[in-house]
C-alpha cells in the first residue's frame, strides 16, 4: 500500500473500524487499580485483569464514568453492598469500547452490577476462612490461657478514633476502682493502609510480650467497606499465631470479620471490650471471695473438730503425765547421787594430779632451754665463718678490678706503643672529622707533635 495517512486520519481509521467491530455494550469483569474523582464529578478508573497468581497483570484498560451516571450508581452500588468503589475492589461493569484519537482506548461505564461484587467478596472470605481451617490456625488464639486478671492491656487502635476514646473512658472510669495498665500501639484502622499497620502493631507487642496480659484491637463503628479491611488473611493469621489472647472490638452489629472468628474474643464495639474486662475482673473478685468465705467456713469447721480432739486428749493424757512425772522424779534422785559420788571420787583424783605435772614441767624447761643455748652458739659460729669468708671473696674482686682499672689507663696504653690523635682539644675516632689543612695534635708516652693533614682516603 504506497497511499500517505497522517496520524489523525490513522486514528479516525482505528475509532471507525474499532466501532464496526465492537458496536454493542460489554459485561466485563475487573479489577480497580486505580480510582479518582475530578472536580466536575466525572470517575476516571483503571481497570486491570491480574494472573492467577494474583501478581502479575495480565491485561489492563481506563475507563470512565460521566458524572450524571457516576452519582446514580456510586449511591446504588454502596446501598447495596455496603462497599464504595476502591482500588482492590473486583466489579462487573457494562461497558462500551470508545476510542479517541487524543486519549486513546477508554471504556465507558453505563452500569454496575452489585451482585457480583458481593459474591466476590463473600468468595474471598470463605477463602480466607478455609485456608485458616486447612493450616490448622483458625482456634489457636482461643485454646491460650485466658490470665487470672487482665490489667496490662496494648491496644491496637488509632489515637484520633472515637472508639477508643470511649474504650479508654469506660475502662478507666469504672465503678468497681479497678486500675488497668494500657499501652496504646498505633495503627491505620480503615483504607488500604490497615493491613501492614495492624500486622507492624503486632509485631511490636509480640517483641514486649512479657509486658501484657492480653492484646485488644478496637475501632469505631463504621461503614461495611471499613469492615472488609479485617477479612484478611494477613491479619487473621497473625492473630492465630499470637502469643497473648487477642480480643477485638471492631464495630459491628451485623457481621464478624475473620480477624473477629480467629480473636480469643469477640465483641461488638471498643465499650463492649472495656465492660468484658471489667466484668471479667468482677467474676474473679467474686471468685476469690467466694473461696475466701469458703476456706474461712473450712478452716472453722476444723478447728472446731480439733478442739474437741484436743480436749478428749487432754483428760486421757493429764493422768498419764502425772504418773510418768512421778517416774521420772524418782530417776532423777538416784542419778543425782551417782553424780555426786562420781564426783567426789574425781575431785580426790584431781588433786594428786597438779603435783605430778608440774615435776614433769621444770624438768621438760629445762632440757629444751640446755638444747636451744647450744643450737644459738653453733648458729652463731657458722655466721662468723660465712661473714669472713664473704668479705674475702668480695675483696679480692675488689683488688682484680682494680688492676684491670690501672692497665686501662690512657698514660698506661701510651706505655705500650699507642698514640692518641685529637683536633681542637677533641680525640678523633673517626677520620670523617677531618679535613685537609686541619691541625691534629698526637700524643705519645714521651711527648706530643702537631701536623697537618695533606691529603685523606677513605
Amino acid at each position: 500500500m504506497t497511499e500517505k495517512l497522517s496520524l489523525t486520519e490513522l486514528q479516525l481509521i482505528i475509532r471507525d473500524s474499532i466501532y464496526m467491530a465492537l458496536p454493542d455494550m460489554y459485561w466485563v469483569i475487573a479489577e480497580i487499580s486505580e480510582i479518582k474523582e475530578n472536580s466536575a464529578g466525572h470517575c476516571y478508573l483503571e481497570l486491570i485483569e491480574k494472573h492467577p497468581d494474583e501478581k502479575n497483570i495480565r491485561a489492563r484498560a481506563k475507563a470512565i464514568i460521566w458524572s450524571k451516571r457516576y452519582r446514580f450508581l456510586k449511591a446504588f452500588f454502596e446501598n447495596i453492598t455496603g462497599e464504595s468503589l476502591r482500588e482492590g475492589l473486583n466489579i462487573l461493569v457494562k461497558a462500551k469500547v470508545e476510542y479517541h484519537e487524543l486519549y486513546g482506548l477508554s471504556l465507558i461505564i453505563s452500569d454496575i452490577d452489585p451482585a457480583f461484587t458481593i459474591g466476590e467478596m463473600a468468595l474471598k472470605r470463605q477463602l480466607v476462612i478455609k485456608k485458616l481451617e486447612q493450616e490448622g490456625v483458625f482456634t489457636m488464639n482461643k485454646e491460650l490461657d485466658f490470665p487470672a486478671f487482665p490489667k496490662r492491656i496494648a491496644v491496637v487502635s488509632s489515637k484520633n478514633a472515637a472508639g477508643y476514646s470511649d474504650f479508654i473512658n469506660h475502662l478507666t472510669g469504672n465503678s468497681y476502682g479497678y486500675a488497668f495498665y494500657t499501652v496504646l500501639i498505633e495503627s491505620a484502622m480503615q483504607g488500604a493502609e490497615t493491613e501492614q499497620g495492624v500486622i507492624s502493631a503486632l509485631d511490636k507487642i509480640a517483641l514486649n510480650s512479657y509486658l501484657f496480659d492480653v492484646v485488644v484491637i478496637i475501632r469505631g463503628g463504621g461503614s461495611q467497606t471499613d469492615l472488609s479491611w479485617f477479612d484478611s488473611y494477613n491479619i487473621a493469621y497473625h492473630v492465630t499465631q499470637f502469643p497473648l489472647p487477642v480480643i477485638t472490638g471492631i464495630g459491628h452489629d451485623k457481621d464478624l470479620s475473620v480477624t473477629d472468628m480467629v480473636a480469643y474474643k469477640a465483641l461488638k464495639t471498643p465499650t463492649a471490650v472495656a465492660d468484658f474486662l471489667i466484668d471479667y475482673a468482677v467474676g474473679i473478685e467474686n471468685h476469690l471471695f467466694e473461696m475466701s468465705s469458703a476456706i474461712k467456713d473450712s478452716s472453722r469447721i476444723i478447728i472446731d473438730k480439733n478442739r474437741n480432739r484436743i480436749e478428749t486428749s487432754k483428760t486421757k493424757l493429764l493422768p498419764l503425765a502425772r504418773l510418768m512425772m512421778s517416774v521420772i522424779k524418782d530417776r532423777l534422785s538416784g542419778i543425782i547421787i551417782e553424780i555426786a559420788n562420781i564426783g567426789k571420787g574425781y575431785t580426790f583424783k584431781a588433786g594428786l594430779i597438779p603435783s605430778n605435772q608440774k615435776s614433769r614441767l621444770v624438768s621438760a624447761i629445762r632440757s629444751f632451754s640446755s638444747g636451744k643455748q647450744t643450737a644459738l652458739k653453733v648458729t652463731s659460729y657458722r655466721l662468723n665463718n660465712s661473714t669472713l669468708n664473704a668479705l674475702s671473696r668480695k675483696l679480692t674482686r675488689l683488688e682484680g678490678l682494680e688492676t684491670n682499672l690501672s692497665i686501662l689507663k690512657p698514660e698506661n696504653v701510651l706505655q705500650r706503643g699507642y698514640t692518641i690523635t685529637s683536633i681542637n682539644g677533641l680525640i678523633l675516632k673517626k677520620i670523617n672529622l677531618l679535613k685537609v689543612d686541619d691541625i691534629i695534635e698526637t700524643k705519645f708516652s714521651d711527648g706530643k707533635l702537631r701536623s697537618r693533614v695533606i691529603e685523606k682516603k677513605v
